[in-house]
């Protein structure tokens, strides 16, 4: 049960970092890409069809 003085913090202040990383990415507005996808979509250069003969 001694073990558990070490993990708990440990465990608190690595799910903290976790978080703290997470919310850097919405600040440096990563997931932010609205006309990134609709117009990828429509493009040839990255179909994953297979080659035409």
């Amino acid at each position: 049960m001694n073990v558990l003085v070490y993990l708990i913090p440990i465990s608190i202040l690595l799910g903290g970092f976790g978080l703290a990383a997470f919310f850097w990415t919405l600040k440096t507005q990563q997931y932010d890409d609205p006309e990134g996808d609709a117009h990828r979509i429509l493009r040839d250069e990255w179909d994953d069809a297979p080659p035409k003969d």
